[in-house]
Parts: structure tokens; sequence; C-alpha cells
């Protein structure tokens, strides 16, 4: 079968390997109908060194069930699935606690053994765990939507529940890619009044707009600080989601966010000190969370929306290739052409 592969920085290349086959007797193998490069790709798009054998890439997708292991119970040949971005067994206590992407026996597509999900197949280990079946057809035109519940949604919709946006709060969102604008749509969806977005490309936050958000703040660094400042009295915002990873981003937030306030970070940090001291959120009594989204904890959560198109987060999908033309999707979203690309077979 094909999978994309990834051979150091910038260097994607579609690759011929040998079909999956069932391991282990809860595995089962899925048939990938949709699948995208998120922007957590485009980090070792950038910095990933020469890896002769190449790296298995991609770990949103939705497909239908091949076959299955003799000991899976929920999961039948046919079903159309959805697949969290981790996988896990849904029955260890941390699973139990909705934390599945801290699984005491699953793990991460694309590592340690198990492909990714920019491919034709994949073997899913601890199928019942991790797969959700969804009422789809491989025609249906609910499949963009229905595929960011693999990971965007539920990634934006994490932000707002750790940060406990309720009815009522001010919310900033930093970030203009897939996941800050779900992170709108979700503070929205939970009663968030006011929602500042904070990016700078047009087409991106009048999607932001559309989604939920009440102001656009282009303005980066201390500019960008002073004005979200300026629109909240002075005081900054009582909950601030960062959905990009990158220390500008995580300084505006420090520097937005209101004093008994909150920062919620789902951007996958690309630094490894921040600023936790008296000056920055100790003093001002500020809670940091955030973390890799259990996104299985919501799916069934956030599905019955999706379904009945009362939300349309698949309109963070502007361009669709086919699988052979996955290394041009990585440039046109590592060069901003595009803001989320859709993979079909």
């Amino acid at each position: 079968m094909r999978a994309a592969f990834m051979f150091g920085a910038g260097d994607v290349r579609i690759e011929q390997i040998p079909d999956p086959v069932l391991r282990e007797p809860t595995d089962a193998l899925v048939r990938i109908v949709r699948s995208c490069i998120c922007g957590s790709d485009l980090h070792p798009y950038h910095n990933l060194p020469d890896t002769p054998g190449g790296t298995p890439m991609g770990h949103e997708f939705i497909g239908v069930v091949e076959d299955i292991g003799t000991s899976v119970a929920t999961i039948r040949t046919g079903d159309f699935v959805i697949a969290p971005f981790a996988w896990s067994d849904g029955t260890c206590e941390f699973c139990r606690e909705g934390l599945q992407t801290s699984c005491l026996h699953g793990g991460f597509w694309a590592a340690g053994g198990i492909g990714g999900g920019q491919a034709e197949a994949i073997r899913v280990p601890l199928a019942d765990g991790t797969l959700v079946k969804a009422p789809a057809t491989e025609d249906s035109a609910l499949l963009p939507s229905l595929l960011t519940l693999s990971d965007v949604y539920g990634t934006g919709y994490h932000a707002a529940k750790r940060a406990n946006v309720t009815a009522g709060d001010t919310v900033a969102v930093i970030g203009d890619g897939a996941v800050g604008l779900l992170a709108v749509l979700s503070a929205k969806q939970l009663g968030a009044e006011r929602i500042i977005l904070m990016g700078r490309h047009k087409v991106r936050t009048n999607l932001g707009v559309e989604f939920g958000a009440t102001d656009v703040v282009p303005e980066r660094g201390d500019e960008g600080i002073a004005r979200v400042r300026e629109l909240t009295g002075g005081h900054g915002v009582p909950k601030v989601l960062e959905a990009v990873g990158h220390m500008p981003a995580y300084e505006q937030a420090v520097g937005i966010v209101r004093p008994g306030g909150v920062i919620s970070r789902v951007g996958v940090p690309q630094y490894e000190e921040a600023a936790v001291g008296f000056g920055s959120l100790f003093g001002p009594n500020i809670t940091l969370t955030g973390g890799p989204a259990p996104v299985r904890a919501y799916i069934e959560e956030l599905l019955p929306a999706v379904l009945d198109g009362t939300v349309e987060p698949g309109k963070v999908f502007d361009r669709t290739v086919g699988l052979d033309e996955v290394p041009d999707g990585y440039r046109a979203m590592d060069q901003r052409e595009a803001l989320k690309v859709l993979v079909r077979p």
C-alpha cells in the first residue's frame, strides 16, 4: 500500500510498504477513507533530522473496518469509524478518568512501530477502546467535519474545557490555525459571551468570526497585548486559550491574562522553559493548564451536533489532495497557502 513518510526536514515522500496485518487479538484493520495534515506535522517538517528509514506521518483519520481480531467486541467489519489521535484501551484508570492520552497501555500513531494515518490503511491496536463508530458512509458530505473529531475539534474543545469556559465568559484565543478556530467554536458552544481571536490572516479570522469570535486582534507582541488589555478595561482576559505552541504565543498569553485567570495551552510547546515565577503566574494567581487533548473522551459528546449540521468544523479544510499529493499539501500549509489540508486515498 501507499503511505507518507518523512525523511528529514521538508522531505515528505509517498512510499510503497506492506499492507498492515492483524498482530494482536485486540487489533482492527481500517481502510482509511479520509486523513489530513496537522499543524503539528509542520514541526518535524521544519526540523526533523535526516532519517534514512523515514518516519510514518499522520495521526488523524476516519475509515471503514476491514478486519478485526478475535477479542474485538464493539467494532465489526464494515463499520465506519473515527480514530482519535491517540490509541487507548478504554479501561485503565486514566482512560476511566477521561485522560486517554495518558493510557497505561496506549500510544500514538506513527510511533513505536504503529503506522501513520496518511496512508491507505492502518492497524489499530486496542480497537475497542480506540475506535468510535459513526453512522456515516464513504460518500457523506459530513466527512470533513467527522474527521475534525479525530484531533483538531476535540483539541480546541479541550482547550476550552480545561479553562472551564462557561456561559457569559470572556475568552481570548491565540492562533488562527485550525485548532485556534475550533477553540473559538468550542468556546461559543460552551456559552462564552465575548471571544477575542488573536490572528492576522483575514481569511482565517473571517472563519473565526463565523464560528463565534466577537473581536479580532491582528497585532502581535506588546502591541497585541496592549490592544487586548484595551478591549478588556485594562485588566486582561479571564480565560486564554493558546493554540500555537511557540514562545511568542505563550508570552502573549501571559501578557493578556487577567489576575486570577487561566491559560489553557493545547499548541504543542516548541520550547522547554517558560515564565511561571512570581512576576508572571505566581503573583497574580494565574492557573496554567492544558496538554495533549484526550479527544476520545469528547467524540461522543461532540458527534451529534456534527451529524445534525448544527456545527460545521470541517470548514477548516480549505484544500483537498490525493495521497500522492501529500508532499504538496505539506508545502501549501507551510507556506500558508492552505489552512488545513484534507487527504483522500
